[in-house]
């Protein structure tokens, strides 16, 4: 099968094609403005995302680990602080504790979400846990209304990693508006991306809005006075100006993603294969990510027909190299190790054509009902 066939498992020219024409102008303008870091365009971004999201700040940053970082300094974590994390995410969710000094305390996962087991939470809190971040993992939201009873109960504050699930909803409200804070990536390949890095944190709390501002500027809120130790984490305006851009169709984006999910559904449902449920009551499907035992095996035979796929996460966090020393990371993970030994990610962005959708369905149905087991 040659390369123009395969089935790309995320194409990201189809959304520059739709934003090219209104894009260029911009742009011709912002390079006269020299308007590179910051300025009009990131100003104008913040605004009509706080007010899409309903909240009183957002604060564009340079990537979503940025966000996390200046997030949980605004938070008041310090070192020796500990923070309730799942450890079935991406690692970036944990960087900026650890470059705050803060120990991660690594918690199992719901087994049909995949996101934070409030119960193993509550299991693993001492008098030095501060914060819970949840993860809404993949595109879903976690159990909110279990996070924020027991954040209020134990007085923690909640951080949430939105990360995967721009524009996807709890309860009536946006994610990322219901903690103390949201954190989300602009990353690329994101349903909302930028043209490279980028990030955002949001807040109804004015002081921590100004912190993070000053934060992710050096540490000054006038020029040249810096009250805190600060980063060079200013998102760039021609980041701010595509995301501009793009946010007009975010909705829209996310209602062909969801569509994918649907016809997926529909076309692999009696496989022995477990597909995504809607536990929280949204999913705005950043990814589609079944799962299997025989999961390396789909995947090789997948892209050995022409259709790529995707891992995440292989490697739960508490199995890290990195973590190896840290005493929060003993413990039992069982449904994070199932996840990890058995999650793939199929092909869902928007643009993906039925004719691809097609493709891919009967592609993982040939797998299961072929009868060579080593798919030849």
């Amino acid at each position: 099968m040659n390369a123009h066939s395969t089935v790309p498992f995320v194409d990201l020219s189809i959304q520059w094609n739709q934003i090219r024409s209104s894009v260029l102008p911009d742009m011709e303008r912002l390079f006269e403005a020299s308007a590179f870091c910051l300025g009009p365009w990131a100003k104008d971004f913040e605004q009509r995302i706080a007010e899409y999201l309903g909240v009183r700040h957002a604060v564009a940053v340079s990537s979503g680990s940025a966000a996390l970082h200046v997030a949980v300094i605004a938070a008041g974590i310090v070192p020796g602080d500990k923070v309730l994390v799942p450890t079935h995410t991406f690692i970036g969710t944990v960087w900026g504790l650890i470059y705050a000094g803060a120990i991660p305390v690594f918690c199992d996962v719901e087994p049909g979400a995949g996101t934070i087991d409030v119960r193993d939470a509550e299991s693993k809190l001492d008098e030095k846990v501060k914060a819970i971040i949840p993860v809404h993992l993949y595109g879903q939201p976690a159990d909110m209304a279990a996070v924020l009873d027991f954040a209020r109960r134990h007085k923690l504050l909640v951080i949430e990693d939105v990360a995967q699930a721009i524009g996807a909803r709890y309860d009536g409200q946006s994610l990322g508006s219901l903690g103390d804070f949201g954190c989300f990536s602009f990353y690329p390949g994101k349903n909302l991306g930028a043209a490279g890095e980028g990030g955002l944190v949001v807040t109804n709390d004015d002081r921590s809005a100004d912190a993070m501002r000053a934060l992710r500027d050096h540490g000054q809120a006038q020029r040249y006075v810096h009250q805190m130790i600060g980063y060079n984490y200013r998102m760039d305006g021609i980041q701010a100006l595509v995301l501009g851009h793009k946010l007009a169709h975010l909705d829209d984006w996310t209602n062909q993603r969801r569509q994918i999910a649907l016809r997926y559904a529909e076309g692999l449902a009696g496989l022995p294969l477990t597909l995504p449920e809607i536990v929280h009551g949204d999913h705005v499907f950043h990814l589609y990510v079944v799962r299997t035992q025989q999961r390396d095996a789909l995947k090789g035979y997948l892209e050995g027909h022409g259709v790529q796929t995707g891992l995440h996460y292989p490697i739960p966090l508490h199995k890290q190299p990195c973590f190896a020393d840290m005493a929060t990371a003993q413990g039992r993970f069982p449904v994070a190790e199932e996840y990890a030994g058995t999650v793939l990610s199929l092909p869902v962005f928007a643009g993906l054509t039925p004719d691809q959708q097609d493709r891919v369905i009967d592609a993982v149905r040939s797998f299961f009902e072929r009868g060579d087991e080593n798919g030849r």
